[in-house]
């Protein structure tokens, strides 16, 4: 049985719980840190290691042979805070910085949709930037209630890029898609719900329990039934990536950009931004 030596995880911390195979519990636990490296001390954040480590992760977990499944959560306050913003600081200054977190950003939508074992997302409280990617992509996304989902692209001043275009308007439909999209509007976990972008809601101190058990039994069910199962419906997924790979390249033109400088001033000094309007 092949295995993966997690340890090099630095913004991630992964243990392992569930239903054992030979011996070996098989739901992977992947905790985005709020503390250390990986965040800020209140949410995970992604930096230029979690970044990577996010992109790469699900790698390992298809090359796990002892994994059958795999939980994503947060920690601290909620379940991912965006990104750092001395990385987009950096994205906008350095083409070399630019071009590489672009191929990390490609690469974490196409990894989780191809990642052979299924994936459960746990979102709480806030989730926004590349946590929010994996959350969303997740095949059951399960938040609690109160979460507040914002995908803030066009505050940051860049297009939606990311996992915008390939799911949300298949998951919620164009409509809302482009309203939440455009207008960076927060979604409660509730209504997320309601409109079809996550598979479930719960009361906020059931959402691990939750996790937990759909991810149990996602581990003891006919792994090559629920994996093939993933593959095909992917297919949808794999079908929208012409649109993915254009607002992907199109959010990072806007990097180079100026609004972005003006979105990340806005953002330090907790103003509104201004994008041509006086005042």
């Amino acid at each position: 049985m092949n295995t993966v030596d997690y340890s090099r995880y630095q913004t991630l911390e992964i243990t392992r719980r569930g239903p054992a195979v030979d011996g070996v519990p098989s739901v992977l636990d992947i905790r985005m840190k709020a503390d250390g490296p990986g965040g800020n001390g209140k949410l995970p954040t992604a930096g230029h290691e979690g970044h990577w480590e996010l992109s790469e992760i699900w790698r390992d977990v298809g090359r796990d042979d002892s994994v059958r499944c795999a939980v994503l959560r947060g920690s601290g306050m909620g379940f991912s805070g965006g990104g750092d913003l001395a990385l987009v600081q950096d994205m906008a200054t350095d083409f070399e910085v630019r071009t590489r977190v672009w191929k990390e950003a490609r690469d974490l939508v196409y990894n989780v949709i191809n990642c052979d074992k299924p994936i459960v997302s746990a979102m709480h409280g806030p989730a926004v930037g590349a946590g929010l990617v994996a959350g969303l992509l997740a095949d059951i996304s399960i938040a609690a209630r109160s979460a507040k989902i914002v995908d803030g692209h066009t505050r940051l001043g860049v297009a939606a890029g990311d996992h915008a275009a390939i799911v949300w308007p298949l998951l919620c439909g164009m409509a809302k898609a482009k309203y939440y999209l455009m207008l960076c509007d927060p979604i409660s976990g509730e209504e997320a719900e309601r409109i079809g972008l996550v598979s479930l809601a719960v009361e906020d101190d059931a959402l691990l329990d939750k996790a937990y058990e759909v991810a149990d039994r996602l581990a003891s069910g006919s792994q090559t039934a629920i994996r093939w199962t993933k593959y095909s419906l992917n297919n949808w997924l794999r079908q929208a990536g012409p649109a993915f790979d254009t607002s992907l390249a199109l959010e990072f033109m806007g990097f180079a950009g100026p609004d972005v400088r003006e979105g990340v001033a806005s953002l330090r000094e907790r103003r509104a931004p201004r994008y041509g309007i006086d005042g």
